[in-house]
């Protein structure tokens, strides 16, 4: 019957090695939960720090806090805006208020709604990011936990009332410094849709 103690025996040292796993992922989760190094874990300071970061590395406080394309960010503003034009074939567009101000930023947006914004590129409304937003460059890869914790941050942060000036469409005349990006090369104008109320070339896609 030395058989059966032997196996037994191994039963045994099984049933011990699976409890001891089991007890391990159970910490380790428990651990994850309470440090907050993954995705819902996380608490809302570690939530909104995240996405300060990402407002940061991903671009968001160049184009949009006053004075940052000139060196130096002004703080007391952030991403308030900035009323340096960026000219090109679909007119003059500027860095929009990003603050939760209620009627000049996005303080009358949902969090998923700022989430779908720079993740598609189209407003609640409906109407499309202009260039140079360049949200098919890092919006559309982010993963729902980061849009999700910049969306937040960005409802975090202290409300500025600044209304941007308007949309300008091309051929307008237009006030104040811009940034004028030249018509694109041929190598680069390959496959881009011709300029708003232009004629499509013969032969584009």
């Amino acid at each position: 019957m030395r058989w059966t103690r032997v196996v037994a025996a191994c039963g045994t040292l099984g049933a011990i090695g699976a409890i001891a796993f089991v007890s391990s992922c159970a910490q380790k989760t428990s651990e994850t939960a309470s440090t907050g190094t993954a995705g819902s874990a996380m608490t809302m300071d570690q939530r909104l720090e995240h996405g300060r970061r990402l407002a940061l590395s991903s671009g968001c406080v160049d184009c949009h806090t006053p004075g940052s394309l000139y060196g130096t960010p002004d703080t007391t503003r952030m991403l308030s805006g900035s009323e340096l034009g960026w000219q090109g074939p679909w007119g003059v567009s500027y860095p929009r208020n990003l603050t939760p101000d209620s009627t000049t930023g996005l303080g009358t947006w949902t969090e998923d709604q700022i989430v779908t914004a720079f993740t598609t590129g189209h407003r609640p409304d409906g109407t499309v990011l202009l260039p140079p937003m360049p949200w098919p460059g890092f919006g559309a890869g982010f993963t729902p936990d980061d849009a999700h914790a910049l969306a937040a941050y960005l409802k975090s942060i202290p409300a500025v009332h600044h209304q941007m000036p308007a949309v300008m469409p091309p051929g307008k005349p237009v006030k104040g410094p811009v940034m004028i990006f030249p018509p694109p090369p041929a190598w680069d104008a390959q496959n881009l849709p011709p300029p708003p109320g232009a004629p499509a070339a013969a032969g584009a896609h």
